[in-house]
């Protein structure tokens, strides 16, 4: 059981760990989330490690360990990062796409997830509202609405200090 299970993890950790930043937009945020949720997995590994799709079982506590802490006050009370702190070393990236990062972290969660789900992991509307535990309709309607906000964020300048 461990075997599998470690083979995993050392296998998408890096997966979802980018996942985890596109929801909530900070590496460190980001590496906790993916602990959260990988602690979760290691707990449920029997009936995961049997699921079909490992991937969208992962993926999907992934994204309800996010939400689940966008619904307490926890995660706007705590913030561990510092005014001073150097900011965290990235690969070279176009404006555009440090724009989109910006306006994505100012949707709510549930639009996001959204977004990240539908975009950033390219699943169909029915994978996505199977991992979010909603129907269809909502899942097609918080994209348009997502999509919309996105486009009206990008229309306006982002705020000094963000993305």
């Amino acid at each position: 059981m461990d075997a599998g299970f470690t083979e995993y993890v050392t296998a998408r950790a890096g997966w979802l760990r980018k996942v985890a930043y596109l929801l909530c937009g900070d590496w460190h945020r980001a590496d906790d989330l993916v602990q959260s949720a990988i602690t979760k997995l290691y707990t449920n590994w029997q009936r995961a490690g049997r699921a079909d799709n490992v991937d969208a079982y992962a993926r999907r506590t992934l994204v309800n360990t996010f939400l689940a802490e966008q619904r307490t006050s926890w995660w706007r009370r705590v913030d561990l990062r510092h005014a001073d702190d150097p900011p965290a070393a990235v690969a070279p990236d176009v404006e555009a796409a440090l724009d989109l990062r910006a306006a994505l972290e100012r949707l709510p969660a549930r639009q996001r997830a959204t977004i990240v789900l539908r975009y950033f992991c390219d699943l169909p509307v029915t994978d996505t509202a199977r991992a979010l535990g909603c129907a269809e309709g909502t899942v097609k309607s918080q994209t348009a609405k997502a999509v919309d906000a996105l486009r009206e964020l990008l229309r306006e300048p982002i705020p000094e200090g963000r993305g």
